[in-house]
């Protein structure tokens, strides 16, 4: 095995396992890499705590033979599996691994996938449209691009790409599917150049970001896997277990969000006095709202520059018995309040207050609103 065509310096790592360590620390961990890629989060795990059991999931076929090449010292305590991270539960089943202690996503396109000017993911390169993850099954962007109905395009490029000039957009690549196929993405690049208005190129990158994003979130079905994976993660996630999710772009970290704040609030009705059993939260968050990465963690890594970054710790089934009972003893008191719960705390800062905490793990308070994307 030669070495990958795509070199990566893997995105906060320190800080990713500054947040799973308390969780990798638990005797016979089992640790998932939803998104291998390169492996370089997988190795330092390893390296760290030597007795991981890691998971590793990727869709591609060529990410996944560089990891098994680099962590094959490590061979007798990984399981390496080609598949899409929604597949966790039949992994697991077919493993015989019942739950699991640790999980990292990722997301986005890897450093192979953008380094590697034949797979299509760049705009920068000339290459055939593919933007498939894993090049062994599913539609290119080449077949989305010149079989797809105009208005399905428009649809796709506002929804997946945020793209205003959407519409532009797609009857420029109309008017030239008609004279001959579109096949490569210097060709597709050059028509979403010309197709956005002057004023709108002078800023915000290259025109055909937006373009690129869409059809890759498509031609992968993102944001469906997304949808399933995360609470999928969570319910394999045993008491006392943490997930860290980082994701590139708003669309992602929308979906992140829900998925974790709907499991760290209250699902009992907000007028009782207190918890009922079964709906309190099963989460705590770790992050305060989305972390940004630090400036100098984007001077080494200049990838990192959109990631946001979000954790949660899976709470222990005797931490949740324990406050119900507290609150059915209590339930007696007139006018008493049910229990408040702490919101997140920086990893060795004290917890504030719920009312003051973003994302706090209990129900908001009538009239209270929710903030915005972190």
């Amino acid at each position: 095995m030669g070495e990958p065509r795509g070199i990566h310096v893997p995105v906060l790592l320190e800080r990713c396992l500054e947040l799973l360590g308390p969780a990798l620390a638990l005797p016979g961990c089992v640790h998932v890499d939803f998104t291998l890629g390169l492996g370089g989060h997988a190795e330092a795990v390893l390296e760290r705590f030597p007795d991981v059991v890691l998971i590793g999931l990727d869709r591609d076929t060529e990410a996944l033979a560089h990891s098994r090449h680099r962590l094959a010292r490590f061979e007798d305590r990984v399981h390496l599996v080609h598949a899409v991270y929604h597949e966790l539960p039949r992994v697991l089943g077919e493993l015989g691994i019942p739950a699991i202690h640790s999980g990292l996503f990722d997301l986005g396109v890897s450093s192979l996938q953008l380094d590697e000017a034949d797979r299509g993911f760049a705009y920068s390169q000339d290459a055939p449209l593919d933007m498939r993850m894993d090049q062994s099954r599913g539609a290119t962007a080449e077949e989305v691009v010149n079989s797809y109905e105009p208005g399905e395009l428009v649809r796709i490029l506002r929804q997946y790409g945020e793209e205003k000039f959407a519409p532009r957009v797609v009857s420029a690549i109309v008017r030239e599917r008609a004279k001959g196929r579109i096949t490569s993405t210097a060709r597709l690049a050059e028509l979403v150049k010309d197709a956005i208005p002057a004023a709108a190129r002078r800023t915000g990158g290259n025109p055909a970001k937006r373009t690129f994003q869409a059809l890759r979130i498509e031609v992968n079905g993102e944001l469906e896997v997304l949808e399933s994976a995360v609470p999928h993660a969570l319910d394999a996630l045993a008491p006392k277990g943490r997930l860290v999710v980082m994701s590139y772009q708003s669309l992602e970290d929308r979906i992140v969000k829900r998925a974790l704040t709907a499991r760290s609030r209250s699902t009992g009705p907000i007028d009782l006095p207190v918890e009922l059993p079964g709906t309190g939260p099963t989460l705590r968050l770790l992050t305060r709202g989305s972390e940004p990465p630090s400036e100098a963690e984007v001077a080494e890594n200049p990838r990192a520059a959109s990631v946001k970054l979000r954790a949660v710790e899976r709470i222990g089934e005797e931490r949740i018995g324990e406050e119900q009972g507290q609150a059915f003893n209590r339930a007696s008191g007139a006018g008493r309040e049910r229990p408040r719960v702490s919101g997140p705390a920086r990893e060795g800062k004290p917890e504030q207050p719920r009312e003051t905490t973003r994302g706090g793990r209990g129900r908001l308070r009538p009239g209270a609103t929710q903030q915005g994307e972190g």
